[in-house]
Order: structure tokens, then sequence, then C-alpha cells
């Protein structure tokens, strides 16, 4: 008897904890990334061969390796919404080989953030994106997908997490404040996500993308001088009237301030509805307002 508790008190001590000894459902996944970062790891040991073919040039007298060199260097961050409805769901379809699809993390509405790939890899979660001119975002960025079907409201617990992963990346990473997107902004007509119940006011004030002024869309009043009487009479009177705080310059063009933010404008109505989903949220696929032109026009001398 005592001989079989010992047994089991070194079993427990072992895993720590009773619950962790549990076999993880990914092990196999797992095995797989860890033999493909290798074969990676490899390959960039190798010294480079010689090129074969009709792409052939004189090769140096010897083989010399620089000194001065890092990892891919990530420069935005992509927020997605899985359209899927549980983070077990997404995490089988990021270890699928069938599916082509991946990302650096997956955050659940509860909060937890799991980690599925180096953040110096690159992942597949962009597909075909176009940001200003860069037509790569799979290479430059990181990608992270949010536990949400698309029509639903971001639990806090999760937007809590996101912000913190957010500020881990920013601090070790160096990505400016407006290269916090989301994945309808770098594929207009393809994306819708994350959805317009998506808190982007909320990242914006820690720190992550840019956000129009509060004030753009206020009015001010103003004395302005009007003549009175007959044709004769041309005594001046002083009104109050209400006018909005700032205007339009004549020569704005909205197309070409959603251009010089990022947007790919080659289609119009594409371009202005991923602008809405980010920055309005509300009546994404109507053309742009008065207002709406204000908050775009405030935001464009941001990105300049």
């Amino acid at each position: 008897m005592k001989r079989i508790f010992t047994q089991a008190l070194t079993l427990l001590l072992g895993c720590g904890l009773l619950a962790s000894c549990a076999t993880n459902p990914y092990a196999a996944t797992n095995k797989s990334y860890k033999k493909q970062a290798k074969a990676y790891a490899k390959s960039l040991r190798a010294i480079p061969a010689a090129p074969t073919g009709e792409h052939t040039y004189p090769q140096g007298d010897y083989w010399v390796g620089t000194t001065n060199f890092n990892l891919r260097k990530p420069n935005f961050v992509v927020i997605h919404h899985t359209a899927q409805n549980s983070t077990e769901h997404t995490l089988k379809t990021f270890t699928m080989p069938k599916t082509s699809v991946s990302s650096h993390y997956v955050i659940g509405r509860d909060g937890k953030v799991y980690q599925m790939l180096h953040d110096h890899m690159r992942a597949w979660h962009g597909g075909n994106s176009r940001w200003g001119s860069n037509t790569d975002l799979n290479s430059s960025s990181i990608g992270i997908e949010l536990d949400n079907n698309g029509s639903e409201p971001f639990p806090e617990e999760m937007v809590n997490s996101l912000i913190a992963v957010l500020g881990k990346l920013k601090k070790e990473h160096g990505i400016p404040a407006e290269n916090f997107i989301g994945h309808a902004d770098i594929a207009p007509v393809r994306k819708v996500d994350p959805s317009p119940l998506f808190p982007w006011k909320t990242l914006a004030d820690n720190g992550f993308g840019l956000w129009f002024d509060e004030d753009v869309l206020d009015k001010e009043q103003v004395l302005r001088e009007v003549s009175v009487g007959g044709e004769n009479d041309t005594t001046p009177l002083l009104v109050m009237e209400t006018v909005p705080k700032y205007t339009l310059p004549d020569n704005f063009n909205p197309l070409d301030a959603l251009r010089i933010i990022g947007y790919d404008v080659r289609n119009p109505e594409a371009a202005v509805r991923a602008f809405k989903i980010h920055f309005i949220q509300n009546d994404v696929n109507s053309p742009l307002t008065e207002d709406e032109k204000l908050i775009l026009y405030n935001l464009y001398q941001k990105y300049l």
C-alpha cells in the first residue's frame, strides 16, 4: 500500500497539477510544427547552393556569411474575426493542412490567448490584400483572430486580452500606431472583418490605430452681418448663426483621401464600405454623407 501511495504521489508531483497531465489534443500538429521549423532552421544554416540552369553567374572565391542580419520584422497587425462559432473550431481549422489558412494568435471569448506561430514567421491570414503600396501583407504583418461569428459583440475579456497582446507586439516590434488595421481594410472587396461591432475607438484610445477627433462634427455659433430694410436702407444687422466648426476644402477628393490612408480604391464602393466598417460603424453600405466626409478628411490629415 505504501509503495502504491508513493507511486501516486510521484506522478502528481511530476505533473505539477493533476489537470496538467491531460493529453494535449494538438500533440500531433505540434509535432508537425516542430518538424517544419527544424527543416526551415536547417535550410537557413546551409550555405546557399550555386545556381544552375539558365540563370547562372560567376561565384566568388569562397562563401562569405555576413554578420549583419536578423529575422523578418513585422510592421503591421491585422485583426480578424473568425466567422466561426468556437475557439476549438478555429484551432482545428488552423491545424488542418488542407485549409491553407493560419494566424499568429487566436483569442477566445473567454480571453484565453493561443499563440500558434512565432511572430517572426509568416502566417497565411491576409490572402489577396493591399495596404498602400504593400501587396503582400502576410510577409509584413502579424495576424490575430478573434473568436467571433461576425454578428455578436466582442466580450470585455477578449478585448482586454487583445489590448495586452497588442501592447506586447507594439513594444517588441516597434509597430507604429497607424499600422494596427483590420482584414476589411486590406481586402475591402472580399472581407468585412472585424465587424462594425468591433471597438476600434477603444483600441485607438490605448495607442493601437488612429481615430478621428471628437469635435470634428461640432457646431459653433458665429455672428453674421446681414442687411435689413428696403432697397435704400442698408442698415446692417448682426445675427447669430449655428454653423459647422470645420468645413471641407473645395478641392477635397474622398477617394484620394482613402488612398493616402492606405485603402485600395480600385473598387471605390468597397473602399468606402471598408472605411465605414472601421470608423463609422453603421449604415456601412451607403455612400459617404457630408459628416462622414468630414471624418474622413480629419483622418486623412493624421495619415499625411
